[in-house]
């Protein structure tokens, strides 16, 4: 993997990432496609029409159904889905936490039971890694210690340096398999912990950061937290990551937290906010967020946003979506998460074009006063 830093304003970063397969401008928005698949989109969709470079796949879940043995057969995630760009995935250390009532933590990894049939396994961090390869993705994200918040002092302090563990093994494990011609073109981020604790977020991105990662995440965020505990934690926490490699902040979030953390020097996120609320009749534009199956939208002809040029909005009517989501049409399911993806997508774009141009801060301002 290449890294650049393109352009700066202030902390905001515009940068370059190269995989062995594309090239991803930052600040990057990954859609989730949790088993391969952006709910209600195709690689057709990802590739040529919302023409993202890179999305999110999740390794628990690829794990558990189809198998990884059985995407290795078919070549990695990328000729089994005929989305042929870069994929992360993240290690699936937070769905066995989340998914699974029974999951229990040792030294050595996560013992968890799958919530589709009940069946028991166990993730160290190498096997991880392992499964990661199977899947073939550009990224991979090393297991961590998630810790539920509000937690002790004690737990936290146990999570930070479980995860600086399972962080040494999972590298020196990458790096085993790469000299035996295993995951040459994949690379490896760390995950950052430490709840909103000053104190323990510096601890636990001093000893990670020491380490020969290719990149770097901000984990365990936006769980629940107030926002501005979350903003505040993610500033603190630059200040102790590397200039010269990605930072990327998990599973965040709103509009506002993307131009919000942009602002303050994040280069990457995920989250299921635009596909989800697309699903659930939440449509993101320019203005704010609107109900689309709200009866006043019934017989409006615009657009669901007269500043957007995506395919939903070049063709179709608030009217027809409102129809659409009210006759529970399958179609309503894939024009609104096009539109909100691509709401997504372009809000990064248009960022990095400010910080280009050195007036991110006026793009902020315009940013709020269109949302009243």
């Amino acid at each position: 993997m290449r890294f650049s830093i393109d352009y700066k304003d202030q902390n905001a970063r515009a940068c370059t990432i190269k995989t062995a397969h594309s090239t991803v401008k930052t600040p990057v928005f990954m859609p989730v496609g949790t088993v391969g698949s952006i709910k209600a989109l195709d690689a057709f969709d990802m590739l040529h029409i919302l023409k993202s470079d890179i999305i999110l796949a999740n390794t628990y879940h690829l794990y558990l159904r189809p198998g990884d043995e059985i995407i290795k057969h078919f070549g990695s995630l990328r000729e089994f889905t005929g989305y042929k760009k870069s994929f992360l995935t993240d290690s699936g250390g937070f769905q066995a936490f989340s998914l699974s009532k029974n999951a229990t933590f040792d030294d050595d990894g996560i013992m968890f039971k799958s919530h589709i049939d009940g069946s028991m396994h166990y993730f160290t961090p190498e096997k991880v890694i392992d499964i990661q390869n199977n899947l073939g993705s550009d990224i991979m994200m090393i297991l961590d210690d998630l810790i539920a918040l509000p937690s002790s002092d004690e737990r936290i302090k146990l999570s930070i340096e479980r995860t600086a563990k399972w962080a040494d093994r999972s590298i020196k494990h990458h790096k085993n398999n790469q000299k035996r011609g295993i995951g040459r073109d994949q690379n490896i981020f760390a995950i950052i912990q430490g709840g909103t604790s000053r104190k323990f977020r510096a601890l636990s991105a001093k000893s990670l950061c020491e380490m020969d990662f290719d990149g770097f995440a901000i984990g365990g965020l936006s769980v629940g937290e107030e926002t501005k505990a979350m903003y505040d934690t993610v500033e603190y926490t630059l200040d102790f990551m590397p200039e010269d490699k990605p930072r990327y902040l998990m599973g965040v979030g709103t509009p506002e937290d993307l131009v919000e953390n942009v602002e303050r020097g994040i280069d990457m996120f995920d989250c299921v906010m635009p596909t989800r609320n697309a699903r659930n009749a939440t449509i993101f534009t320019s203005f704010g967020k609107i109900n689309i199956k709200a009866a006043k939208f019934k017989l409006d002809d615009d657009p669901i946003d007269n500043e957007c040029d995506c395919y939903t909005c070049k063709n179709y009517s608030r009217g027809y979506l409102n129809h659409l989501f009210r006759s529970k049409e399958l179609t309503y399911f894939r024009l609104a998460t096009i539109h909100n993806l691509h709401y997504y997508l372009n809000l990064m774009k248009q960022m990095r074009k400010a910080i280009q141009k050195e007036k991110f801060s006026s793009f902020k301002r315009d940013f709020y006063a269109k949302r009243g």
